[in-house]
């Protein structure tokens, strides 16, 4: 395939999924991961696609570009799994548990289903009738429900969502963040999420960020908490050397996820 025609597929590509890895497109293109990453270079000079490691996304900080959910949840789905898997070890009989909206706090609740008998608080609707429509199939889990205003992502957020978390206290929240920067922390597009995720965030004893590799260097508008709030930061071995390094020194502990 041409030069250009590589291009042009690779740009489609990153439009379409907003995350991409080199892996895929080497065998969508049928050439070397050599090839693709020279091809990413030279988009990225132009301004077209963002180099990150293992792939492209849409270039740009895109601070308030909120992706929908479906959208999200066919992306990068074998790290998001690996990293449910990993913070599940991290719950046992009995807690209280806050699950904040997102595609990989949705992944963590499929894990949970299989898990201990736990009381769920989250602002998912996905997550919640998750647990609902489960019910009839072993006890079911207590699962409070925020309300609030409904989201692109699905999260429900507000002052409602805010005040009833007010109320609660928590072991342990799992919270998925939209981006994760050095000097930002962990962000989020929707500047009432930000505040409802402070509250999660207040209520508990633990915070556990869930975060894939392609959040690093994504900066919403909106900060939820600074790196070093994060009791764990639970992501996947994808991850860059530079960037393990200051999650490594900012978050209380990281641990690294195998797809």
């Amino acid at each position: 395939m041409l030069q250009a025609a590589r291009h042009t597929a690779i740009v489609d590509a990153v439009q379409r999924e907003r995350v991409v890895r080199v892996s895929d497109l080497a065998q969508l293109l049928g050439v070397s991961a050599m090839t693709v990453r020279r091809d990413i270079e030279s988009l990225e000079e132009s301004g077209l696609v963002e180099r990150i490691h293992g792939g492209a996304k849409i270039p740009g900080d895109a601070r308030t570009h909120e992706p929908g959910f479906e959208l999200k949840s066919t992306q990068l789905i074998e790290e998001k799994h690996a990293i449910a898997v990993e913070a599940a070890t991290l719950v046992h009989e009995g807690m209280a548990v806050g699950l904040s909206a997102g595609t990989t706090t949705y992944e963590l609740a499929k894990v949970l289903l299989e898990g201990p008998r736990i009381t769920v608080v989250t602002n998912s609707i996905r997550i919640a009738d998750l647990f609902h429509n489960a019910s009839g199939s072993r006890e079911g889990f207590p699962v409070i429900v925020t309300g609030g205003e409904r989201t692109p992502s699905d999260a429900l957020v507000g002052p409602i969502a805010t005040a009833a978390l007010k109320q609660l206290h928590l072991d342990t929240l799992f919270l998925g963040v939209h981006g994760m920067d050095a000097d930002a922390g962990f962000t989020t597009p929707n500047l009432q999420e930000a505040e409802t995720n402070r509250a999660f965030i207040s209520a508990a004893r633990n915070v556990v960020v869930l975060a894939d590799h392609s959040k690093w260097g994504t900066v919403g508008i909106a900060s939820i908490a600074q790196l070093e709030e994060a009791d764990v930061l639970v992501t996947d071995s994808h991850l860059g050397e530079d960037a393990r390094r200051i999650l490594a020194d900012g978050v209380g502990k990281l641990r690294i996820a195998s797809p």
